[in-house]
């Protein structure tokens, strides 16, 4: 028994920021960044929260998949910023779904968070436990943005992206998923120091009115860099090996949409087509464990994923964790 995707949905804010209007506060260029990151644009929550976008990504999920929201037994939801501390994000993507009989519970494993839910949720429905679960990776990124480090704010932005699980009979392909603690300081953020829809935008009645030191994520972008373009080849070999598949047998590589310069050297390093790596990052920035779903939807929507078409997603970032799994597209 395995968990097959049978519906994809995605939410991301109305509010757009482009690079020209991050360079009215801090030192940059629209050209210095895409040049660095390949990013344009991104969405900036202000009305919106982690968890209404959440809520919004499940229930076009749900639609496509033709499943009403009681028959889910299950939502994880992947969020390194909920709304609140408690009660969980899930919880509240429950009461919104009105999904009355599913167990909910967040994980936590920032940009990696994705992936890593969804290879839980695969175990849970290997195991026989559950048959259907909601999967969502939301993040509301703009709120713990330090706005005036001009090394970070052009990454990040907000949204979210789910997909529904159902188990089917098949193949269980075996994931790979690995952390390190001690790399830690490289990608950091201080416990919860904002709160507040709309970010903390420089002006902002948030940024003015909370009295909190504005730390906000900091990053060693050299060392995340370079983890990223070892570890994330390693892990899609090794799940590739795990496998019995190689490189050729893959129709698309979903990365975690960090930096392009990252995915083309990914696809390099494995000695593959940049074009089986799709990228959306230049439009939503990196919005952590939403980027993975959040392109899926859209390849999705699209028609550029078939059925019986064979996808690694691999996720990395804080933690720092890495990992990647296979699997056969089946809507």
């Amino acid at each position: 028994m395995t968990g097959v995707i049978c519906g994809t949905g995605a939410c991301v804010p109305d509010r757009i920021l482009d690079n020209n209007e991050i360079a009215q506060f801090v030192d940059t260029s629209d050209q210095w960044i895409q040049e660095r990151t390949g990013v344009i644009r991104r969405r900036i929550a202000q009305t919106e929260t982690t968890a209404s976008m959440a809520a919004e990504a499940g229930r076009q999920a749900l639609e496509e998949a033709g499943i009403r929201p009681e028959e889910i037994d299950m939502i994880l939801a992947a969020t390194a910023t909920p709304d609140h501390i408690f009660p969980c994000a899930a919880c509240e993507i429950q009461e919104r779904l009105q999904a009355v009989n599913a167990v909910c519970f967040d994980l936590n494993a920032a940009c990696s968070g994705f992936l890593f839910a969804y290879q839980t949720a695969q175990a849970y429905i290997t195991s026989g436990m559950y048959r259907t679960i909601l999967v969502v990776g939301s993040e509301s990124l703009s709120r713990i943005v330090n706005w005036e480090d001009r090394g970070t704010c052009i990454l990040f932005g907000d949204g979210s992206g789910a997909a529904v699980l159902r188990a089917k009979e098949g193949r269980n392909w075996i994931p790979a998923a690995h952390s390190d603690g001690k790399g830690g300081p490289a990608l950091l953020c201080p416990g919860p120091n904002v709160s507040g829809n709309g970010g903390n935008l420089p002006g902002s009645d948030s940024a003015e009115d909370s009295g909190l030191e504005r730390t906000g994520i900091t990053m060693d972008g050299k060392a995340v860099f370079q983890f990223a373009v070892r570890k994330v080849p390693e892990v899609i070999r090794e799940v590739l090996d795990a496998n019995g598949l190689s490189a050729d047998d893959i129709d698309w590589f979903i990365l975690h949409q960090a930096n392009r310069r990252i995915v083309e050297s990914v696809a390099k390093r494995l000695k593959t087509d940049i074009e089986r790596f799709p990228m959306n990052l230049q439009e939503y920035g990196n919005t952590s464990s939403a980027s993975i779903p959040i392109l899926l939807n859209e390849m999705n929507r699209k028609g550029l994923l078939k059925k019986g078409q064979k996808l690694v997603m691999a996720g990395f970032g804080a933690g720092l964790s890495w990992g990647a799994a296979v699997l056969e597209w089946g809507i």
